[in-house]
């Protein structure tokens, strides 16, 4: 075969190889290029509504806090005399009132969630970290599935000091969701607004009431149950009704 007819034939080719590869790179990009143009959020700051223990919301944006789990909205723990109190509201009426010492917060980004929360690391105004509070005070858990031990020294002082859940037994968040799937999906309203609207209505507030004598109805005591930190003292058999004496 001529020496010319084999270089002809030969460049040919090279130049097929090359159109097929750029074709196949632009390809690629096409695919690729949507998710590589998403740009990181900003950080979000504001004052923020609490759904629960480890989920607030910023202008309408869900944030999760991250590297951590606190106990679901209804969901039980057993006190150190072993009667039942409700953990995860206890625990988002904490945070609640850590965030309204010092506003606003500000989350930066981390990653988003499988419900399309934009899950973050949280400071009060003063730089506090609002997941190592938490933690260190015993209202969540230190998750090292997604922590990979951040909040282990937070944790292992409130064990020590037997602090929040660590006063009682207590099932973790995860394995509690796991055993209970129709009644872990995230709440739809912040606890702010419910606490709101249920004050506007019944004209009761939070102020302690130590005893069933000092409460003038059943209604009213089983409203402190539910809304009010101290409200569990008020239900000493621990069977979700309280000072059943007024029922």
């Amino acid at each position: 075969m001529p020496r010319r007819l084999i270089f002809v034939t030969v460049a040919a080719a090279s130049a097929l190889a090359t159109e097929m590869v750029l074709k196949h790179s632009e390809g690629l990009q096409e695919i690729t290029a949507p998710y590589l143009s998403v740009p990181k959020p900003e950080p979000i700051t504001g004052v923020a509504s609490v759904i629960d223990g480890d989920t607030i919301e910023v202008h309408d944006q869900r944030i999760r806090f991250n590297g951590i789990d606190a106990p679901e909205s209804r969901q039980y723990c057993d006190d150190a005399k072993g009667f039942e109190y409700p953990c995860g509201r206890r625990s988002a009426e904490a945070l609640d009132s850590f965030l309204a010492a010092s506003r606003p917060v500000q989350c930066a980004f981390v990653t988003w969630d499988r419900y399309d929360r934009f899950v973050g690391d949280c400071r009060r105004a003063d730089g506090a970290s609002v997941a190592g509070w938490m933690v260190e005070h015993g209202q969540a858990l230190d998750w090292p599935r997604y922590s990979h031990g951040a909040y282990a020294k937070q944790q292992a002082k409130a064990q020590a000091a037997k602090l929040g859940l660590w006063v009682g037994k207590f099932q973790a968040p995860w394995d509690w969701r796991a055993e209970h799937a129709d009644a872990a999906a995230p709440r739809s309203q912040p606890l702010g607004a419910i606490n709101r609207k249920q004050v506007a209505q019944s004209g009761y507030s939070c102020q302690p009431r130590r005893y069933c004598s000092q409460i003038s109805s059943c209604d009213e005591a089983q409203w402190y149950l539910h809304n009010c930190s101290w409200g569990g003292k008020l239900d000493r058999d621990g069977d979700g009704l309280a000072c059943e004496t007024l029922c």
